[in-house]
């Protein structure tokens, strides 16, 4: 090995093999020895110089919590306090049913790319409810399956593995700038082939005349939440954007309304915050005729509901409240949306799924293509045609013109 410098450590017989050390800073700026073993004093010195390199690049952090500690940990001090509540809320879940039952008892810097892609590859054969025990936290007279010994095969889709590695991918990330690690493993790993797992479950769109029919339905009830369906509808908003619009964000002169805040409930608060999911989400949308009217006739309702309610009313400024003026719980919306689906005579499927409908019912309403492309947020106009192919009937035509001369009369 020949004569070590000062500081440089040594190697030596140590018990039943043979240990060394060298002396490194940890990330935290102190100086203290770290320690290699092994059985040879070959395996010893392999080990010995790789630490050597290790210190003459940086810092070496010489204590190494499990990966349950450090993700619990990275959670809490990263991404709680630096991301928005619902980014915590879906990387929690993935954390505490996924990684930490799978991988949590590994050592964060014993962590190897084999360990890592053995987990992802048994993730489409392993049946989430048999291994969180989803059947046996049911009332006695509602088990069905893993209780009684039937395995219901809820595994999880390919798109859950792929969100499952990215956060695990995203945490390991943090680690190497913490100086915890030198290597994503994560990053290496591959996805289980497309043949070997579930597929997400697909969800229904609406045609413009099922679209045309659910709002028809909503005018011929006086839902007072009917403009919020019209916005989901024509300007594609999400449940949250659409039930946190304020009216300081609408301009009914100007036909254009602002999109700037969403209301949800996250872990157990309602939540309205001043962000949206996308930096375009932001910019000004234009407000069709029949969005117009159908606001114009919410801020009536509304008004109405102030007077009916006297001291009892709540002030948010919110377009869409309940009858005491108190924000509308974004369960309760995807409820009533759900039974209008079916009083309707529509296909049931998800308020989010909507959007995609957005693109026909703007060709059905004869809109332009490129303020149409302003309203999908497309970057390119390529884009929209792709989508924006929808060529109407007259009939349905002037049912949609009939739908917006109601609100006027």
């Amino acid at each position: 090995m020949g004569k070590r410098a000062n500081g440089e450590g040594s190697v030596f017989p140590y018990k039943d093999g043979w240990a060394g050390y060298v002396w490194v800073t940890t990330p935290e700026g102190k100086k203290t020895r770290k320690w290699a073993y092994g059985k040879t004093r070959e395996e010893t010195h392999e080990k010995w110089l790789k630490l050597h390199g290790l210190a003459s690049r940086g810092p070496v952090a010489t204590k190494h919590p499990t990966l349950a500690a450090y993700l619990t940990r990275w959670l809490a001090e990263v991404i709680e306090a630096n991301r928005e509540p619902t980014t915590y809320a879906s990387y929690e879940v993935l954390v505490r049913l996924y990684m930490i039952p799978g991988l949590g008892k590994k050592r964060l810097d014993k962590l190897t790319v084999r360990d890592v892609q053995t987990w992802i590859n048994t993730l489409p054969t392993l049946c989430t409810c048999c291994d969180q025990k989803k059947d046996h936290r049911r009332p006695e007279d509602k088990r069905r399956c893993c209780s009684k010994e039937k395995c219901c095969k809820d595994y999880p889709s390919r798109s859950t593995i792929a969100s499952i590695r990215r956060v695990l991918r995203s945490a390991l990330g943090n680690a190497i700038r913490e100086e915890l690690i030198s290597k994503n493993v994560a990053g290496l790993t591959v996805l289980p082939n497309a043949s070997k797992t579930k597929k997400a479950k697909s969800h229904g769109v609406w045609n413009v005349d099922e679209a045309r029919r659910f709002l028809e339905h909503l005018r011929e009830v006086k839902e007072p939440l009917y403009a919020a369906y019209v916005l989901i509808l024509i300007l594609g908003l999400r449940r949250g954007e659409v039930l946190g619009l304020a009216w300081d964000c609408v301009d009914l002169d100007g036909e254009q309304l602002w999109v700037s805040r969403q209301l949800n409930r996250v872990r157990g608060q309602l939540l309205h915050r001043d962000t949206t999911k996308t930096k375009d989400s932001t910019a000004s949308l234009p407000l069709l005729g029949l969005c117009v009217s159908a606001l114009r006739e919410r801020r009536r309702i509304q008004e109405e509901a102030r007077q009916n309610a006297g001291v009892r009313w709540q002030d948010s400024d919110l377009v869409f409240t309940t009858k005491n003026g108190t924000p509308v719980e974004p369960r309760n919306f995807y409820r009533s949306f759900e039974r209008y689906c079916e009083k309707a005579g529509v296909p049931r499927i998800r308020v989010h799924d909507t959007r995609h409908t957005c693109a026909s019912m703007l060709a059905a309403l004869e809109v332009h293509p490129r303020v149409a492309m302003r309203i999908l947020r497309h970057s390119q106009i390529s884009m929209t045609m792709n989508v924006y192919t929808h060529i109407t009937s007259p009939a349905t035509r002037i049912a949609l013109d009939r739908l917006n001369e109601s609100l006027d009369s």
